[in-house]
């Protein structure tokens, strides 16, 4: 079945969805963008995922294309559109089309593309793997300096995928000046004893929406939490070890780099952080 997506105040069929040859998201990845998770018919962390949006768009000095509530009615309706239960909203927005290639941005009154479309996922909340845990290898992280700008640059996440595709596990987790910074799409966390560690905000990683959410849920659930960097010899004498993400929630680790971590399955502590996480989230689903 043909998706119905959103492109620039328009609900058209994905076949008849077009952009610009010459938009600057195409030409120069001059964009940003978020994934809206979609539980039960419902959005999760949805202001926070604005809010961050609305970050991104003024670090890289980009107008918004239109107003929060404006957005939440976008979602809604392609929700309701696509007969999405579980799954996920991509949203992106560009700098438009200033009718040629240059490096230059274009004038200030130039319209930003904005463009959303849903991906089905039936029992998103559900993944079989969040049982078993993944597997991951350690890369250098080679990406360019404001990774707490979510921004469409994504070739060399891409490759680190890749390279874990072909060392046969699930994800990468970079390293930088020997310490782990995040996963390739995830804030990474390792477990030791019962004390929850991951690095601290800065432009070093992507400021997770779902990791604030489940930190503050770990707090409240008088779990210690410490953010600061940590190695990846540290990771693999963890206990236990997880990433989050607005697509995985809270997912466990249990290999790093050939090591198992603990038994080789799920740890506790992830596992209780998944149900807090999820069942809280679901509260305020809207």
């Amino acid at each position: 079945m043909t998706r119905t997506v959103y492109l620039n105040g328009d609900y058209l069929p994905e076949t008849e969805a077009k952009v610009s040859i010459f938009d600057r998201g195409f030409l120069m990845s001059d964009g940003v963008y978020e994934v809206t998770s979609v539980l039960g018919g419902k959005l999760i962390d949805f202001a926070g995922h604005c809010a961050r949006l609305g970050r991104s768009l003024s670090e890289l000095g980009m107008p918004a294309p239109c107003s929060d509530a404006e957005l939440l009615a976008i979602h809604r309706e392609l929700v309701q559109l696509n007969d999405i239960t579980d799954g996920m909203i991509y949203l992106q927005v560009t700098r438009g089309n200033p009718g040629d290639r240059d490096f230059a941005y274009p004038p200030a009154d130039t319209k930003p593309t904005l463009v959303l479309f849903t991906q089905n996922k039936p029992g998103l909340a559900d993944a079989p793997a969040a049982k078993t845990g993944w597997k991951v290898i350690s890369v250098a992280d080679e990406r360019w300096g404001r990774r707490d700008i979510k921004t469409t640059q994504l070739l060399y996440p891409s490759m680190a995928k890749m390279m874990a595709k072909a060392a046969h596990v699930d994800d990468a987790w970079f390293v930088e000046d020997g310490m782990v910074t995040e996963g390739t799409s995830n804030n990474a966390y390792i477990v030791k004893d019962g004390k929850i560690i991951t690095r601290q905000l800065s432009n070093d990683i992507l400021h997770g929406i779902t990791r604030a959410a489940v930190l503050r849920f770990a707090r409240e659930a008088q779990m210690e939490v410490e953010e600061r960097p940590f190695t990846i010899a540290e990771a693999q004498a963890a206990d236990e070890a997880f990433i989050t993400s607005a697509s995985t929630f809270v997912f466990p680790v249990v290999e790093i780099d050939g090591t198992t971590l603990g038994t080789g399955t799920p740890g506790p502590v992830a596992k209780r952080l998944r149900e807090i996480y999820l069942d809280e989230s679901l509260k305020t689903a809207i």
